[in-house]
């Protein structure tokens, strides 16, 4: 995790199958989200699956699935730029409400990338590319990782 207050994370992924959804609109951003995610979860030493989704709208579904069908967390990515997507407020409510009902609802972790953006320099500046300030993708690998581990932990209590 980047900036300040950052936490300090149990990203262990031993033994963990981590699915990667991730949007293709906005190819060079959701490149370098996914990458940052692989990077991440290959050093965590999870087991990575991967599914191609449209957009940031299908994320839910998609994801659900995967956490459904044997996936421990998933990773969701996607790019909303308002300047580029129609009825921006919308998808990025469907998507993060989506998510957030997927995670409840399965009882598993989602990790959030998606980017909710005024401009495409906001989303360079956040995609883990070279130059850019933050890594989201990799931010929200490890963030699923981390809450597996957590949910573990209550769940061993209990």
């Amino acid at each position: 995790m980047s900036g300040q207050g950052a936490p300090t994370l149990n990203t262990d992924g031993t033994g963990i199958t981590v699915a990667i959804v991730a949007g293709q609109w906005h190819t060079e951003i959701s490149e370098g989200l996914k990458a940052g995610a692989r990077r991440s979860l290959e050093a965590a030493g999870a087991t990575i699956v991967e599914y191609a989704v449209p957009g940031s709208f299908e994320l839910p579904v998609v994801s659900k699935a995967a956490l459904e069908h044997g996936a421990d967390a998933v990773v969701a990515l996607g790019v909303i730029i308002r300047g580029g997507t129609p009825h921006f407020e919308y998808v990025s409510a469907a998507a993060t409400d989506g998510l957030t009902r997927v995670a409840l609802d399965t009882g598993k972790p989602v990790g959030f990338g998606v980017l909710t953006l005024e401009n495409e320099q906001q989303g360079l500046d956040r995609a883990g590319l070279p130059g850019s300030i933050e890594d989201k993708g990799a931010e929200a690998a490890e963030a699923a990782i981390a809450t597996v581990r957590a949910l573990q932990a209550v769940r061993a209590h209990h």
